[in-house]
């Protein structure tokens, strides 16, 4: 079966297919009407369930969207609809879709869930997003930095702020796709250790800098998110701004990394938080072509699971 579960657990060369893959798929795309269909309609005849229990903007467009371009349909299903393992259980959810659907995304809390069930389904399962990793923003952002700089492999990206699961996605593709990573923050928001681990057994180099100056020089891109989740209560808003407020992303910190360096934000930003409007809108940001390529990716990675 072939799943996309995370970027350290796809080979390397697949991972590269999938970007050249959606780079082709954005290209042909070029100056049409966004509602019409791709020319091969690669996924005529697929049904995808899309599974949300967390909320999302970007991922829910993105894959419906990318589904009914490519001339599927899609059945869009909340926590709520399902109570996805408080009644039926995960797997045996798993074994009843997979004789519904051809496909399963689903954007979960708890990466068990996420592992159950693709372990019981029979059709292919897509990590939209999980506590621990969000591996189709990181393709997403791949993607975009090659698109705007060329290959990313040996390049340096630097990290500020939260070791969360967008930076443990991006440690597992430094690792894939060759480039090295810096992480800036608090000790107490490390990234796992495991994740480091991976990236420097495939010969990454991956360093952790307290201070956010020395960190982002000679930097070839930049990347932020928020500091506080959407699962994190609001009781700890204060105790991370205090934690975090140093590696704010701004211009004086846009100035210490090379000149032609790229800033990165999965969205959503608060703004003048993690980073500053002047950056987000300033000549170093591509936070807009980093979302719509959310879209491109996604397809690759679909077509992929798929096998069309």
């Amino acid at each position: 079966m072939t799943h996309f579960l995370d970027i350290h657990k796809t080979d390397a060369t697949d991972l590269r297919g999938m970007i050249d893959t959606a780079r082709a798929i954005k290209d042909a795309r070029a100056g049409r009407p966004k509602g019409a269909p791709d020319d091969d309609k690669a996924l005529a005849g697929h049904m995808v369930a899309l599974i949300f229990e967390k909320p999302s903007t970007r991922t829910r467009a993105s894959f419906d969207v990318g589904v009914r371009q490519m001339g599927g349909q899609t059945m869009v299903l909340s926590g709520k609809d399902m109570q996805l393992g408080h009644g039926e259980t995960i797997a045996d959810t798993a074994r009843v879709l997979s004789r519904y659907v051809d496909l399963i995304m689903i954007r979960t809390f708890d990466e068990a869930t996420l592992l159950e069930l693709a372990e019981h389904a029979t059709v292919p399962v897509i990590n939209g997003l999980t506590d621990r990793t969000h591996p189709c923003q990181i393709m997403a952002d791949v993607m975009t930095y090659e698109e705007h700089r060329g290959s990313i492999a040996g390049k340096k990206v630097v990290w500020t702020g939260d070791g969360n699961n967008v930076c443990a996605s991006f440690l597992h593709a430094a690792g894939q796709f060759g480039f090295d990573l810096t992480f800036t923050g608090p000790e107490v928001l490390d990234p796992e250790p495991e994740f480091v681990e991976f990236a420097r057994s495939k010969g990454s180099t991956v360093m952790i800098e307290r201070d956010a100056d020395r960190a982002v020089e000679g930097a070839d891109l930049v990347v932020a998110d928020t500091w506080v989740s959407m699962h994190d209560a609001q009781s700890s808003r204060e105790r991370r701004h205090n934690l975090l407020r140093g590696y704010q992303v701004n211009d004086a910190l846009m100035a210490k990394a090379k000149p032609d360096a790229l800033f990165m934000h999965c969205l959503p930003a608060h703004r003048e938080e993690e980073v500053t409007s002047a950056v987000m809108d300033g000549p170093h940001s591509v936070i807009f072509d980093e979302a719509e390529n959310r879209l491109h990716a996604q397809k690759a990675v679909m077509r992929w699971c798929l096998g069309v």
